[in-house]
Formats: structure tokens, C-alpha cells, sequence
């Protein structure tokens, strides 16, 4: 395995597209830092003495200590790039989750330890990839027609939050790319991902990608060829919103 000197911050990559997107950066030799509350979840899949580019900080996303120890990398400085796909479990009798602010929480505390870390010397400007959700366009509709009911009712609690959280990071003042997935599904599929872009003050930029699912799998491999793996992401993906689906 060869060895790359980007380094990336996770929060969130124990589970799910985050931790799809953490096995390709990991398999491609680059420096990446896990932040996970229960760090056991992650050396039961990567052997410490087979991984030796993955640093595991035991911690809590709505932490700010914890997240400052994981955005700074073994050089002094803050990481290249910083994906987060943290979430809150769903309570689907209540039509709720189990911690409605945890998006909007964990953006905060990012930005207020980068704020934090600056004001202590540390340099960089990392690139942040938050992981959203469809539905939540102001510019039109972005969800098949029949799933509109699911997306603006049963999802309401949950959408809210994210998109305090896309706000937060629109208004930051930081690098970032917002990342709206459709429906999220647990199979690997391999299918070509769609893609559309919108500017979140200017609106839709092209064709609007409408689709009904995207496999985990596929989520975190097209967000790690296109952010992790690359030296720098496509300019029309930098301070925009990328829907993809399949």
C-alpha cells in the first residue's frame, strides 16, 4: 500500500456511507483520522498493525475536544479535508430520531473547534463534505413525485435538521460541498451515480438528478473518488450542493 501525505478527517465513518468512504480512502494509502465513540467498532474491521495510515480518536462529534484532536493532522496543521456524515437514529413510531439536533450540533462544533484551533496557531483551511439528504432544494423539487409525502412528512424532524446544518456550513465562510443523497439502501450495487449540482443563493446549475435510492456502498465510493481521492475537488462541486442517486 502505498503511502499519501493528504490527510482526511471523519466523524461519523464507523457506519454506513461514511465508513464506505473511509475504506477507499484507507485502501488508497491516505493518512485518515476516525473520530468514533466506541473506537472497537473500527479496529474490528481495520487490524491496527494493517492499517498503519489510520489514527482512531475516541470521542463524540458534539465534543469539541474530541473533534479538535481529530482535524489536526501529524504535521501540526489542520487536515485537508474533513467529511462528515454523522446522523441520529430514527424513532419511527414518533416519526422523529433520537437526537433532533445532532446535525446542526455537530456543525457547530466543528466550526467552533477550527475556530478554536486557529486562534491557538494552527494552520489550514480544510475542505469540508457534509453528508445531507434530499428533499430539501428551495429550488424545486428533487425526489420523485410519489415520494414526496415520505420526504415532507414522515421526514420532517430529521430534514429539519439537516438543513440547519447545510446553512451552517453555506454561511461559514469554509470550503465545503454539501452532499444530498436519495433514499439511502444497505445493498452494493455498482450503478453509475447520477449526479446534479445546485448553488444553494443562485439555485439549480443543469440537469436536476431525480432518483429513488443509492446504496451506502456507492455513496461512500463516488464521495471518496471524488473528494478523497483526488489532489483537489471538480471547481463546480467547491461551495455547492451535489445531489446523487442512482
Amino acid at each position: 500500500m502505498s503511502v499519501n501525505t493528504k490527510t482526511i478527517a471523519f466523524l461519523g465513518g464507523s457506519t454506513g456511507v461514511g465508513l464506505s468512504t473511509l475504506k477507499h480512502s484507507i485502501a488508497a494509502g491516505y493518512q485518515c483520522i476516525a473520530l468514533c465513540r466506541d473506537p472497537s467498532k473500527l479496529t474490528s474491521i481495520f487490524a491496527p498493525e494493517l492499517t498503519p495510515n489510520l489514527t482512531i480518536v475516541s470521542g463524540n462529534a458534539h465534543n469539541t475536544d474530541a473533534v479538535s484532536k481529530c482535524i489536526v493532522s501529524r504535521t501540526g496543521n489542520l487536515v485537508d479535508l474533513i467529511i462528515t456524515t454523522i446522523g441520529s437514529r430514527p424513532v419511527l413510531s414518533k416519526l422523529t430520531i433520537e437526537d433532533p439536533n445532532c446535525c446542526r450540533k455537530g456543525a457547530a462544533t466543528m466550526l467552533e473547534a477550527l475556530t478554536l484551533l486557529r486562534r491557538q496557531g494552527v494552520a489550514g483551511s480544510p475542505h469540508i463534505v457534509a453528508f445531507s439528504t434530499t428533499g430539501l432544494s428551495r429550488f424545486g423539487r428533487d425526489v420523485p413525485f410519489a415520494m414526496v409525502p415520505i420526504y415532507h412528512v414522515m421526514l420532517k424532524v430529521p430534514h429539519e435538521d439537516k438543513r440547519i446544518m447545510e446553512d451552517t456550513f453555506v454561511e461559514s465562510g469554509e470550503p465545503f460541498t454539501i452532499i444530498r443523497a436519495s433514499m439511502l439502501t444497505n445493498n452494493k450495487t455498482d450503478k453509475a451515480v447520477r449526479v446534479g449540482t445546485e448553488d444553494p443563493k443562485n439555485g439549480l446549475e443543469g440537469k436536476v438528478a431525480i432518483g429513488y435510492s443509492i446504496s451506502r456502498e456507492d455513496a461512500g465510493k463516488w464521495i471518496a473518488e471524488n473528494f478523497c481521492l483526488v489532489s483537489r475537488p471538480d471547481e463546480k462541486y467547491i461551495n455547492k450542493i451535489a445531489t446523487i442517486t442512482c
